[in-house]
């Protein structure tokens, strides 16, 4: 086959820094275009962002030149410095050393996109932490807590 084709959907999902409540009503649109922004630059088009308060998600289209490590990396690397120029009350902000990222079956796609829109209403029930651990069990991912978190 001469041609390389792909489309592979992915589901991305990481925190503040100790899960510090960093992501204010005031910014939080202005970092998930940001973060939207990046995506489609590195030609990985995110089809939904969202998070609340101490993280964010990404459903995005992971281009077949672009590996996992490299999208998270400039994701997290450029937001960060974004943000940190957005005020004196953001020079302390940092993600999470990790992240978590799911394939994402197509046919799912707007189950996903709207899980990530109504993030608020999901954090009144369930903890950051508690949504992770429910994503690592749902997707069968073996951890250890302790290695988790920082």
């Amino acid at each position: 086959m001469p041609q390389s084709l792909s489309n592979v959907y992915v589901h991305i999902t990481f925190s503040t820094k100790n899960r510090q409540n960093l992501i204010s009503p005031s910014i939080e649109n202005e970092l998930y275009a940001y973060l939207g922004g990046v995506c489609r630059e590195l030609k990985c088009n995110a089809l939904q962002v969202g998070g609340y308060m101490n993280h964010v998600h990404v459903l995005s289209v992971l281009h077949k030149s672009m590996t996992q490590i490299k999208l998270l990396e400039e994701i997290k690397k450029r937001s960060s410095k974004w943000i940190k120029g957005k005020g004196q009350e953001y020079r302390n902000f940092y993600w999470q050393d990790g992240y978590g990222i799911f394939s994402v079956n197509p046919s799912e796609i707007e189950v996903v996109k709207d899980y990530i829109k109504h993030q608020e209403v999901h954090h009144q029930k369930r903890s950051f932490e508690d949504e992770f651990r429910a994503f690592l069990k749902k997707y069968k991912v073996e951890y250890k807590e302790q290695y988790v978190w920082d």
